[in-house]
């Protein structure tokens, strides 16, 4: 199958590496944007099935700073293999295959899935790592949020792990990024009360008025007394039924104070403890006891199986405007590290991706 360009042909390929092994806060000096060259074509003597993809968008997400840090062997923290140093780091993108020697995936074919955060990407299992883009009439870029994996992990947390239904209260942290604001959105489709908490007042108003959560608040202005901030949003007094975490520490403890009996915390994520050489402690665990808590942690890899059925309710709730996308693309490869490391900070809202080449 036809590439870009010619056998012989060279192109440019920027890709994103770790320069070194990162401990405490995550910087753009812990990364290098590097320039090589490709011929964007399966090599010859690839194992076959192989494509080979130009990238278009990558995704910009927090599980990716575990990989930036050196685990010993059998670490049973680590969420994945560590990133190789001077390699291109891994994540999800958005992409074209420009050669393949798969006979599911045709040059032309957009995909998204796991690639390296570069302009051109060989990928050696594609049938495991990559889902062909069903409805192309959207834009692209929803791909690495709303219809990929950030999508499908409020849905299969919210649904398969939370178990939310009609009725329930839910409390979702992070609440504007990139899955909290999918988790809010599927909870008041299926019924459910909602409240979340963010980073800034601008981001609260964000989820009260466009996105549609019936409360929120600002958890930095009110950091003396989250469990009290959270209570005083939960209606007629009660608990939590759903409380989705993406942020552990100091939020899951006043969660826990609030939750309802039988209540059931589903992990998504910690991002408040990514960056720190000890991780901060748990101590109201007791209200698990109490209040018959359930606390789950999961992964979304587990979960792939409901893709097909998640991408086709989401991509009609999108058609009938039922779910709003708030995305922050940042453009050019070259901007790639400086994005990363803004996340930690509450740099963007909503989805953060980087837009590496025009489709």
């Amino acid at each position: 199958m036809a590439g870009a360009g010619g056998d012989g042909e060279t192109v440019r390929n920027k890709k994103v590496v770790l320069r070194r092994y990162v401990t405490g806060s995550l910087t753009v000096g812990d990364m290098e944007v590097i320039t090589s060259a490709v011929r964007p074509r399966v090599p010859p003597g690839t194992p076959a099935p192989a494509v080979m993809v130009k990238n278009l968008y990558l995704s910009c997400d927090p599980w990716m700073r575990g990989r930036m840090t050196k685990h010993d062997d059998g670490d049973d923290v680590a969420l994945a293999t560590d990133f190789a140093l001077g390699e291109a780091m891994v994540n999800y993108t958005v992409g074209k295959v420009v050669d393949s020697t798969h006979p599911g995936f045709a040059a032309g074919d957009l995909v998204w899935g796991m690639s390296g955060w570069e302009e051109y990407s060989l990928v050696t299992q594609p049938a495991e790592t990559l889902h062909k883009i069903n409805y192309p009439n959207l834009p692209l870029s929803y791909y690495t949020g709303v219809l990929g994996m950030t999508g499908l992990t409020a849905y299969a947390g919210l649904f398969e792990v939370g178990k939310a239904k009609s009725g329930d209260t839910v409390y979702v942290s992070a609440a504007s990024g990139a899955v909290g604001q999918v988790v809010g959105q599927l909870a008041k489709i299926a019924g459910c009360y909602v409240v979340g908490s963010a980073g800034s007042d601008e981001k609260v108003a964000l989820l009260k008025t466009r996105l549609g959560f019936d409360d929120a608040f600002n958890y930095k202005a009110e950091a003396g007394d989250l469990a009290g901030a959270l209570r005083r949003r939960l209606p007629g007094g009660g608990g939590i039924d759903v409380y989705f975490d993406s942020v552990g520490g100091a939020t899951l403890d006043a969660a826990l104070l609030n939750m309802r009996l039988g209540g059931r915390v589903v992990v998504c994520g910690m991002i408040s403890q990514y960056n720190l050489e000890e991780p901060e402690g748990v101590r109201n665990l007791v209200s698990v006891i109490a209040k018959r808590v359930r606390i789950e942690g999961f992964s979304v890899f587990d979960h792939f199986g409901a893709y097909a059925r998640f991408e086709r309710e989401m991509a009609g709730h999108l058609a009938e405007g039922k779910v709003a996308v708030v995305e922050d693309v940042v453009e050019g490869i070259d901007a790639a590290p400086g994005a990363l490391v803004g996340m930690f900070s509450g740099r963007n809202t909503g989805k953060l991706s980087v837009a590496v080449a025009k489709e």
